[in-house]
């Protein structure tokens, strides 16, 4: 019988997860600190957001992508939760359909990124614009959470969008 994994599963995996993260972006603002970055990579909101992409972000999907889609079929957090990634029929998944799982998971990150961003560089813009950008953030988490809880396998929107479940290994 499988066993999906529960909201509460997954969160304490990604929290495990968010520790190797939390631990690249100290390294990141170090070296960025060291080198003077700042002066190269944040001179303008497009340059500040493709740096942090590049620099962050696609590390990270990129982390999740490598991990999820390898044999273990689950990054350090999952796998020490118990925690595997797998298609419909239990199999693992191809990177590329980890990558596009994994785009669609942090597609809130970037947004909000991307809000952060015209906010620093743009503090006079329109505040009902940065309030739709930080609920277009909310509405797809919440959408997200909705779906966990509410279908039986305990789908996020992006699972099912890629025909993924997250399962509880025994």
């Amino acid at each position: 019988m499988k066993i999906y994994a529960s909201f509460g599963q997954r969160i304490a995996a990604f929290m495990w997860d968010y520790l190797i993260i939390a631990c690249y972006i100290l390294v990141i603002t170090g070296l960025f600190w060291l080198i003077k970055a700042n002066e190269w990579f944040f001179t303008n909101r497009i340059q500040a957001q493709i740096s942090v992409f590049f620099f962050l972000t696609l590390p990270v999907i990129l982390y999740f992508s490598v991990l999820e889609s390898s044999v273990r079929q689950a990054t350090w957090g999952k796998h020490k939760m118990g925690l595997k990634v797998m298609d419909y029929n239990g199999n693992g998944i191809s990177f590329l359909r980890s990558f596009v799982r994994t785009l669609l998971k942090f597609i809130p990150w970037e947004v909000s990124h991307t809000v952060i961003w015209q906010i620093s560089f743009f503090p006079q813009t329109n505040p009902l614009l940065i309030n739709i950008g930080f609920g277009v953030v909310y509405l797809i988490i919440g959408l997200n959470i909705a779906s966990l809880l509410m279908t039986e396998t305990h789908q996020t929107i992006y699972d099912l969008l890629v025909k993924t479940y997250v399962e509880k290994q025994n």
